[in-house]
């Protein structure tokens, strides 16, 4: 299975239907004060670096990179298609994402994500990559339904399979094949 991973830049039907599937999912798993995902619009939106993984021409996958202060981003709408879900798409984002933020000088990506079992897969992705349990940042604030995690990127273990990576990723200087 091949992984292409892109920077995406602008709308598409199939990114607004991908990204509203994903809200839809996340509504039974938390009220909607605890629910902090992104719609497309705010994923686009300056200071915000989106990705979208293709498997076969067909949108696998998402995730965003978002600002939080110099040298520390937040991890965003990290997203697998369900078809697709366990084939290692999460695991490509995840990577390509660490690859783009340490090619840019970003030393810390933390994250906000739920305590329902609906999670249970993303959480042990995150530990399998070395994100470790944090106190909230930015703007969060302590919430049963939220699980707060950050990773030193010096302390980054890829998730993907050894062997070889397939996929690019759209780097500050242009396209450049992922080193994930």
């Amino acid at each position: 299975m091949t992984i292409l991973i892109d920077r995406v830049q602008a709308a598409t039907p199939e990114l607004a239907e991908f990204l509203a599937a994903h809200l839809r999912d996340l509504e039974p798993t938390a009220p909607p004060e605890s629910r902090h995902a992104l719609g497309l619009d705010r994923l686009l939106r300056p200071g915000v670096r989106l990705f979208a993984a293709r498997v076969d021409d067909t949108l696998a996958g998402t995730a965003a990179l978002a600002g939080l202060e110099p040298a520390h981003e937040e991890l965003k709408s990290m997203r697998t298609a369900p078809s697709l879900r366990g084939r290692g798409v999460g695991s490509a984002l995840l990577d390509a994402l660490v690859a783009d933020a340490r090619a840019r000088g970003i030393r810390r990506i933390s994250l906000e994500t739920g305590t329902a079992d609906h999670f249970w897969a993303a959480h042990r992705l995150y530990a399998k990559a070395g994100f470790d349990e944090c106190e909230p940042f930015g703007s969060y604030i302590e919430d049963p339904h939220s699980l707060f995690l950050s990773l030193r990127l010096d302390q980054f273990r890829p998730t993907a399979p050894s062997g070889p990576r397939q996929g690019v990723v759209d780097s500050p200087d242009g396209t450049i094949p992922a080193t994930w």
